[in-house]
Parts: C-alpha cells; sequence; structure tokens
C-alpha cells in the first residue's frame, strides 16, 4: 500500500498544483517537440525533393498510408492517456496498470496489420495516382522499410502518452527531440551517401535511405523512453506478468481513442479529395501543399497544448473536481486562441516572407499569398474545435469527439468547398474552411456544454457527494 501511495505522488500534482503552473509544465515540453516535427517534415520533404522529382513524387504519393501508422499509434496513446489519467484521479492504481499494458498489446497488434497491409497494398495504392513504374517501385520501397518496422513508432508513441498521463512530460518531449533530430541529421547522410576522396564511405541509398533514416530515429527515441520506464519508477507499471488481453480495457481505449485515429486518418482523404477538386486550377494543388507545411507551425503548438491539458483534465474529472476542470478548460482555450491569433497575424501580414521557404514562381506567389489570407481565417474557430474534441475526450464522450472530428475535417469542409467551388470558384474553397469551422463550432458548443453538465452529475452521484 505504501508503494502504491508512493508511486502515485507524481501524478497527484494534476489535483493538486496551481493550475496555470501544472498546464504550461505539462503542456510547453510537448508543444516544443511538435514544433521539432513540424520543422522535420519540412526539413525532410526538402533533402527527399534534392535527390530527384521521382523520389519526392514517391515519397508525397505514400504520405496517406504513412498517415495510417501515426493515426494509430496516436489513437492508442490518446485513449490510454485519457483513461489511465481517469483512473489515476479516481485512485485506481490497478485498473490504469492494465490500461498501459493492454495500451502495448493494442500497439502489437496494429503493428501486425501494417506489416500486412504495407507488404500486400502499397502498390496497389500507389497505382490509384499513377502510372509511373519507378514511381510506384521507389514508393513501394519506401513504405515497405517504414510500415515493415514501424514497431518502433508504435511503442514510443504510446509509452511517450502513458508517461504524459502521469503527468510526465519531459521524457516524451526528450523523445520527439532524440528521435527528430537524429533523422534530420540522417537524412542527407543515408539519401545521398558520402564519398571521400572518391572512395564511397557509405552508400547512397535515396529513397531507402529516408526511410531508414527515419526508422533509426523512431528506434532511438523508443529506446529512450523504454529505458525510462525500466531504470526509473513511474506511476504506471509495464510489467506484463500474468498479462491477458481484457477486451473491457481494450473498448475503453478505443471508445476515447478512435476520434484521435479518425482526426489524423482523414486528414490525408480530405487532403486528396480536395486536390482532386482544385486540379484544373493553375498552380492551386502545389498551394495546398505549401498552406499544409507552413499550417503546422501554428497548429502543432496547439496539439501539443492540448496533450498537456487531456491528462488533467481526465485527472479532475475522474477525481470529480469540477473547479480545477473549468479552470484549465479556459485558461487552455484562452492559450489556444492566442496561439492561434499569433499564426493568423503572420499569415496575414508575412506571406511574402513565408513563401521564401519555397520555390515558388512570381506567377504562382500571388495566387498562394491570397489563398493562405483567405484560409487562415479559420484559425480562431479552430482552436475552440480544438479544444472541444479535447473536452470531450476528457469527459469519455468518444462518439461526439469522433463525430466532430469528422465534421472538421471532412463531412462539413468538403461539401462547402464543392458548393463554394461552383458557385465563387477557387476563392470558394479556399473560404470553405473558415465556413466550415465556424458552423461546426457552434453546432458542437452546444452538445459539449450539454455533455460536460451531465458528465459530471454523474460523477457527483457516483461519488455522493457534491462537485467540488
Amino acid at each position: 500500500m505504501e508503494n502504491t501511495k508512493e508511486m502515485r505522488l507524481k501524478s497527484d500534482k494534476m489535483g493538486t498544483m496551481p493550475v496555470g503552473k501544472l498546464l504550461f509544465s505539462m503542456s510547453l515540453p510537448a508543444m516544443i517537440s511538435m514544433l521539432v516535427q513540424a520543422l522535420y517534415n519540412i526539413v525532410d520533404s526538402i533533402f527527399v525533393s534534392q535527390y530527384s522529382d521521382a523520389a519526392f513524387t514517391a515519397v508525397n504519393l505514400s504520405y496517406p498510408m504513412v498517415m495510417l501508422v501515426i493515426a494509430f499509434g496516436i489513437g492508442i496513446g490518446v485513449g490510454a492517456n485519457a483513461q489511465i489519467a481517469k483512473r489515476l484521479g479516481e485512485g485506481d492504481q490497478a485498473r490504469a496498470n492494465c490500461l498501459a499494458r493492454q495500451a502495448l498489446f493494442m500497439a502489437g497488434c496494429v503493428y501486425v496489420g501494417m506489416v500486412i497491409l504495407s507488404f500486400t497494398c502499397s502498390g496497389l495504392f500507389l497505382r490509384m495516382f499513377t502510372q509511373d513504374e519507378e514511381i510506384i517501385r521507389l514508393g513501394t520501397l519506401y513504405l515497405n522499410i517504414y510500415m515493415g518496422l514501424s514497431i518502433f513508432a508504435f511503442i514510443e508513441m504510446v509509452c511517450s502518452k502513458i508517461l504524459q498521463a502521469t503527468g510526465n512530460m519531459k521524457v516524451p518531449m526528450m523523445s520527439q527531440l532524440i528521435g527528430a533530430i537524429t533523422n534530420i541529421i540522417l537524412d542527407p547522410i543515408l539519401i545521398n551517401g558520402i564519398n571521400i576522396g572518391g572512395t564511397q564511405i557509405i552508400p547512397e541509398m535515396g529513397v531507402a535511405g529516408a526511410a531508414i533514416a527515419t526508422i533509426i530515429g523512431q528506434a532511438c527515441a523508443m529506446t529512450f523512453v523504454l529505458t525510462v520506464f525500466l531504470t526509473r519508477k513511474q506511476d504506471v507499471s509495464l510489467s506484463l506478468k500474468g498479462f491477458r488481453p481484457n477486451a473491457q480495457a481494450i473498448g475503453e481505449i478505443c471508445r476515447i481513442g478512435l476520434p484521435a485515429m479518425v482526426m489524423n486518418a482523414i486528414g490525408s482523404v480530405t487532403t486528396a479529395t480536395l486536390n482532386g477538386i482544385i486540379a484544373k486550377y493553375m498552380y492551386a494543388v502545389d498551394t495546398l501543399g505549401i498552406y499544409f507545411k507552413t499550417q503546422s507551425f501554428i497548429f502543432m503548438p496547439v496539439f501539443g497544448l492540448t496533450q498537456g491539458a487531456l491528462p488533467i483534465l481526465s485527472y479532475n474529472f475522474g477525481a470529480n473536481n469540477k473547479k480545477r476542470y473549468k479552470q484549465t478548460v479556459k485558461l487552455s482555450l484562452a492559450t489556444a486562441a492566442s496561439i492561434m491569433l499569433v499564426g493568423f497575424l503572420l499569415f496575414q501580414f508575412a506571406t511574402p516572407v513565408i513563401l521564401l521557404m519555397f520555390n515558388t514562381s512570381a506567377d504562382m506567389a500571388p495566387v498562394t499569398i491570397h489563398a493562405l489570407k483567405t484560409i487562415s481565417w479559420c484559425f480562431l474557430p479552430a482552436s475552440c474545435g480544438i479544444m472541444i474534441i479535447t473536452i470531450l475526450q476528457s469527459l469519455g464522450k468518444g462518439l461526439h469527439s469522433l463525430s466532430m472530428s469528422i465534421a472538421r475535417q471532412l463531412a462539413l469542409l468538403i461539401p462547402v468547398a464543392i458548393v463554394m467551388d461552383m458557385i465563387i470558384g477557387l476563392d470558394g474553397v479556399w473560404l470553405a474552411y473558415p465556413v466550415a469551422e465556424v458552423v461546426c463550432v457552434l453546432i458542437f458548443v452546444w452538445v459539449t456544454l450539454s455533455a460536460y453538465r451531465k458528465a459530471f452529475r454523474q460523477r457527483a452521484e457516483i461519488f455522493g457527494e457534491s462537485e467540488k
């Protein structure tokens, strides 16, 4: 019993530390790591594009399948994060340990599925977009390596989310930094090789080198996280002694994690669909690509903020502490809106500077600048939408959260884009982003308020006391 109390000391800060200090101490490391990840995404694209056009196209076409790995890893991790934090708030250490082990088991099962998918469907998937045999060959090679060895990514993502559930944000930040920096260093070495005095020290590997660099980075990140788990006492145990699959625990994780999976997976579907809508317009597809690369610097910190907020919200919901829950929501929302406001101002007044990162022609620049300025009007309502999803996840309202995730990125955006394209052309597609975000927030803010009130009434009944 004493050991259990000692183990819970770290996570107890989520119920005692001042909310402002707690939120920023937990969110800042995640925000930094997400920014590093955004930087890596751009740098990685630059290295591949410099190697060859075919390699660049192959990696870009492979991205939707890569997103599946990320989507499932984040989904399992987010589901485990919210449920473990809630159980720690309730003081149920044994259930928290069970959930952590089940999450790792789920990661292993999904990895097997990804290996099968990679070696059976990669070529078929790529042929949906191109008939160029060289691009198909390179894309298949990239996916076979990346997805075939994605176990490192799955374990790292899930373990990092488990640690975040206990209030430990520094270790996940360090693992992200280790993985991204290792990848950035190895990319040019493995893609282009090293030739000294006419002697090939490291062979040129092209697309395979890009995939291997990513895998090595993920393996280093995973090794760091597991080392911390094995050498330091944590609030949650990953011991597999006496392990058995638990359908109820897996269901609990899926109920919360499914929206996160969908939110990440449907992004690639949305991008492909929008590309199909705007392909008839000059420079439009490249412009949309530039938007997705640059907006990540604004959205990634907000996603980092929610990584810090989710375990705090889940913990205090589990502890029936309504006051701290509300404080966390208000502060998180204000912070997210502030970040988005800065991003909006940058996109409105600094777009020419932003385009310096890309090789945009004089003809393309005006189109891209106008698009970035128009789409960025979605930033402020998006801050509300992202926080609503996080609130619903913390309350265990997986279906509600899933519905909003789909509405934000697919169910509202695509129909609005199609209709507005028919009415006013390309400008209508860009305007679809802010229109869809505003409509989505107006719908789901009432759903969330109702779910919040009902959930805390139920918690109060369970505790047999009034809400704190």
